[in-house]
């Protein structure tokens, strides 16, 4: 699948000192080290384009961009991958609401997600990959499973009607064969249950082994897509072994960090783990679970079902400006949960203002003194500093206010190039 168009990422003149950048592990419960080889390797969960990238999106999207421009400023070269769910139940079902081709609404919504993510200046990924083009993949893991005794069959109930060339069964992944479940998120059962329902799971089936087996491989019921599924029968893949087979096949076994927002902890994030376990054995997903902390509007999580949502591209076409829109994302660390607020993004756009001041050359004949470097190279020291303890770009952001306070006019455009390289905000 295409993906957007990037930006080019300046690279600094000053060497890196090499330090390691660490995050919070939401498997371990600490901060790691991540990235430490020559190559890192980063896979995020993708949209679901059945609506408009909301601040939410967009603060996920922006802090793996930060992961990727740190990485990138220590000389490593970044595989990213990212999927988008182009097949998936909210989305035909708001296709049939509104009475469109779920194609169609598909391909409208990614357009959109592009081009907000080209005007935040979001990196894109090395591999962007639509779950129907992975469901190839998806077929051969789920027939591994089934022959490995990891998967089992439910009847399709009665009352549903299958397509020609579909199976009647339903296939799931046996958890209680999988000695790795819960090891991601490290919740109870009782936790699991809570919220199992709500995210996309079928507790309640009949004929499961027990409530919170995950769906391999749904028979094609007419009226639904479907496609070819080899000895499974006509159907399509369950929602979490997308993501286990995508990044299986373009990041391989063990890669570095599986990011995304913290409601996919459970059951996206645990799912997608145990299922690659059970295909190659233990170990075989991320090292590190890296999680985007929900961001909310009036006091709740802003979701597409709730429909509180702050558009990103709404904002644009208001005039906002979108580096605006970034330092307003920038301006809250990844992990703590935080509501939108029409002051934070004037905040974000005087910051913005102020920066951009200290950034132009100066305009009077009379401003002789020679430039600070000093002040410069202190600032970009401290910017990395920050970026590689946890990504703490409000920290870095603080750096940036006191060279804009203290520069006078004066300097070199190197501080200008930081802040392009590693916050991805162009002065």
């Amino acid at each position: 699948m295409k993906k957007w168009s990037s930006t080019e990422v300046p690279s600094l003149p000053v060497a890196h000192p090499g330090t390691a950048v660490q995050v919070h592990d939401t498997a371990r419960g600490e901060t790691v080290p991540v990235g430490e080889g020559d190559e890192a390797r980063l896979y995020v969960c993708g949209i679901t384009p059945y609506d408009a990238t909301h601040m939410g999106h967009a603060a996920t999207y922006v802090t793996f961009d930060l992961l990727q421009r740190v990485w990138r400023d220590t000389g490593r070269e970044v595989v990213y991958v990212q999927n988008v769910t182009d097949i998936d139940e909210p989305l035909l079902e708001r296709a049939a609401r509104d009475g469109v081709h779920w194609e169609d609404l598909a391909q409208q919504e990614i357009e959109l997600f592009f081009r907000d993510m080209e005007a935040l200046r979001v990196l894109p990924p090395a591999h962007y990959v639509g779950a129907v083009e992975g469901i190839p993949d998806d077929v051969s893991a789920v027939e591994q499973l089934v022959a490995a005794g990891a998967a089992y069959p439910v009847d399709v109930p009665d009352t549903e009607a299958t397509v020609e060339g579909a199976a009647r069964v339903d296939l799931y992944l046996d958890l209680a064969s999988q000695p790795t479940f819960g090891d991601v998120s490290g919740w109870t059962r009782e936790e699991m249950m809570e919220v199992f329902g709500e995210r996309g799971g079928d507790p309640d089936r009949a004929g499961k082994r027990q409530p919170l087996d995950p769906l391999l491989w749904r028979a094609g019921r007419e009226g639904e897509p479907h496609w070819e599924g080899g000895s499974l029968g006509r159907g399509r893949p369950g929602w979490h072994i997308e993501c286990s087979t995508i990044a299986l096949r373009y990041l391989g076994r063990d890669f570095d960090v599986q990011g995304g927002g913290t409601d996919l902890i459970f059951p996206h994030h645990e799912m997608s783990a145990v299922q690659a376990d059970a295909i190659h054995g233990r170990g075989s997903f991320a090292r590190a679970y890296v999680h985007q902390a929900m961001v909310g509007l009036d006091g709740e999580k802003m979701s597409k079902s709730k429909g509180n949502l702050v558009l990103v591209s709404r904002l644009r076409r208001e005039g906002v400006d979108p580096m605006a829109i970034r330092l307003a994302l920038l301006d809250r660390h990844y992990r703590t949960p935080w509501d939108w607020t029409d002051d934070l993004l004037a905040r974000a756009e005087e910051r913005l203002r102020v920066w951009r001041a200290a950034a132009a050359h100066p305009t009077s004949p009379a401003i002789s003194e020679p430039p600070d470097l000093g002040l410069e190279l202190e600032t970009v020291v401290r910017m990395r500093e920050r970026l590689a303890g946890d990504l703490d770009a409000p920290g870095a952001l603080v750096a940036v206010d006191r060279w804009a306070q203290e520069a006078d006019g004066r300097g070199t455009g190197l501080v200008q190039v930081a802040v392009d390289a590693l916050l991805g905000v162009s002065l």
